[in-house]
């Protein structure tokens, strides 16, 4: 082989290495599987300092986990990734559940108002989930998983060691092939009759595109260590202040306009009226906010049309939001990249992230 030809295949291994590497870092965490042999063998921890109980009771779930296949789904109702798993999750509790899969809910919040039991109860019911949830307000549950991801699956077997550790999105089909195997292993060492079948639930996943904005953060806590507030006035720490009409916009930033105080975990507007301008490249966008207000939504200073209009538009070119939680704005079905502003009317009202599709 001569020098030109082992350059060429150098140089070629280098292109494709960089071109996985980009693709790593703007994909992000969207889906990662940890293999049986990265796992080891290790028990699943007990469910500690927990604070509340859905669909059970401490002594009933203790019950309903001896013996079974327990699928633990840590999420949190505002996330759009856990969200986007739970048709899944659902499906499986109602196919698997007499076979010997309990599926836990791990409610670990990511926001103070997450934290609120009839928060949480509202999402349980609106997702149609039946199976048992916990809320791990204090994070203690998550701690012992040694988890730093929402959403993330684990699935222990029926004598609780974990065989599988999945996080974000997707290998659903993967994921439901590992459940059908413990429930076969399950039912050869309990000696019961074997029910399962090789067929597997059909759900259209959501496509993620390949280049999008990054979620944005509104509270200075987490947005520590990332450049996302574009207005020149930045981010005070605990301060009411007043943002001016930005002259520029920036590609994946967020500009505020009129007088907002600077939270921890959000932005609120201390005033009737204010406004959040953002250059957004993605085909879905979602905001979680807190507090009633009706918001007006503008791409290129045009009302918003229902060509992208998303699922919690209700009227022309707006939206009420009034239950802490996550809306939906945009929704396209291919990427668009377009200056979306939001007016806003109602004080008090707080947003706390964008997320991007």
């Amino acid at each position: 082989m001569n020098v030109e030809i082992k350059t060429g295949i150098i140089f070629g291994g280098i292109i494709i290495t960089g071109i996985v590497f980009v693709m790593i870092i703007f994909t992000g965490l969207d889906e990662l599987t940890i293999t049986n042999q990265e796992l080891g063998i290790k028990k699943a921890p007990n469910l500690v300092g927990i604070a509340h109980y859905f669909n059970t009771t401490p002594e009933e779930l203790a019950k309903k986990m001896e013996n079974k296949v327990v699928l633990y789904d840590i999420w949190t109702y505002s996330c759009i990734n856990c969200i986007r798993t739970l048709p899944f999750i659902t499906s499986w509790d109602e196919k698997y559940s007499d076979q010997g899969l309990l599926i836990v809910g791990i409610h670990s919040p990511e926001f103070e108002f997450e934290k609120d039991p009839q928060n949480v109860k509202i999402a349980i019911e609106k997702y149609g989930i039946t199976y048992p949830v916990v809320m791990d307000n204090d994070m203690k549950t998550w701690k012992a998983f040694e988890n730093n991801y929402w959403p993330r699956k684990y699935i222990a077997d029926h004598e609780g060691n974990l065989r599988y550790d999945h996080i974000g999105e997707g290998s659903y089909q993967e994921t439901e092939k590992i459940i059908q195997q413990l429930l076969d292993e399950r039912s050869t060492a309990l000696d019961l009759e074997n029910i399962s079948e090789n067929k597997l639930v059909s759900i259209e996943e959501f496509e993620h595109t390949l280049f999008r904005t990054p979620e944005l953060y509104f509270g200075y806590k987490f947005a520590q260590n990332r450049n996302q507030l574009g207005s020149d006035e930045g981010f005070q720490p605990g301060r009411t202040v007043k943002y001016s009409e930005p002259n520029n916009i920036e590609l994946n930033k967020f500009y505020l306009i009129g007088n907002w105080k600077n939270n921890e975990d959000s932005m609120e507007l201390t005033e009737t009226n204010g406004s959040i301008k953002v250059l957004f490249d993605a085909k879905e966008v979602n905001i979680v906010t807190e507090n009633n207000a009706q918001l007006e939504i503008f791409l290129d200073g045009i009302p918003l049309t229902k060509e992208y209009a998303g699922l919690d538009i209700n009227f022309e070119n707006k939206m009420d939001v009034s239950n802490a939680g996550m809306y939906n704005i945009i929704n396209s079905e291919t990427s668009i990249s377009h200056i979306m502003e939001i007016r806003i009317d109602g004080k008090g009202f707080q947003a706390f992230t964008f997320t991007f599709g």
